[in-house]
């Protein structure tokens, strides 16, 4: 039988504060596996920028996942349209989708008449609490992106997802499109925060 020895990292504490070593150990991974896209979750555009200058001159693409419009308020888009347009300029995909971890899910699950978690929330709280928060938010952008024709499903990406704000986890990542979710599969954790 064959192994393989590669570098985890582990932060103290999760949070903004890491991003930008979050998206240098993005670009070796990558590097080292031949893997070509990396795919990172970004609210208003501050981490995609900071993913966007890390992996300049690497002939990495950048695929940004922003929350959906609506997320935080009817009819806002959270993402800065300056950063949008910076990033759509230097090559990168800006994909928005519905979270699929919650979705439709969360609606009912909130409902005063309706109540109670669902499945789909289960297996997201599951992603969350037993590995991390940015470990939920990867998979989550991966099957976004992969609903969105954005990523193919039959390649690895490295996906990386934050806490809140910025990027603390990093993964490599077999995505599925969402209706397959069991077929996605977490193929190495690269880095993430030890205390949550």
């Amino acid at each position: 039988m064959g192994y393989s020895t590669r570098n985890t990292y582990y932060f103290d504490a999760p949070g903004a504060a890491n991003t930008e070593d979050a998206a240098r150990f993005a670009v070796e991974r990558a590097r080292e596996e031949g893997i070509g896209t990396v795919i990172v979750a970004s609210c208003t555009g501050k981490t995609a920028l900071a993913f966007l200058q890390a992996m300049k001159g690497t002939g990495l693409r950048l695929v940004v996942v922003t929350h959906a419009v609506g997320f935080s308020a009817p009819g806002v888009w959270e993402f800065d349209q300056a950063a949008a347009e910076t990033l759509r300029a230097a090559g990168a995909a800006v994909v928005t989708g519905t979270h699929v971890l919650s979705g439709l899910e969360r609606a009912i699950s909130r409902s005063p008449k309706l109540g109670g978690a669902s499945r789909t929330e289960a297996i997201a709280e599951s992603l969350r609490r037993t590995v991390a928060v940015g470990l939920k938010v990867a998979v989550e952008c991966c099957l976004i992106a992969a609903d969105q024709g954005a990523v193919r499903v039959d390649e690895e990406v490295v996906a990386v997802g934050g806490t809140a704000t910025g990027a603390d986890t990093v993964c490599v990542i077999r995505p599925a499109h969402t209706a397959a979710f069991f077929d996605l599969q977490v193929r190495e954790i690269v880095a993430m925060p030890r205390n949550r």
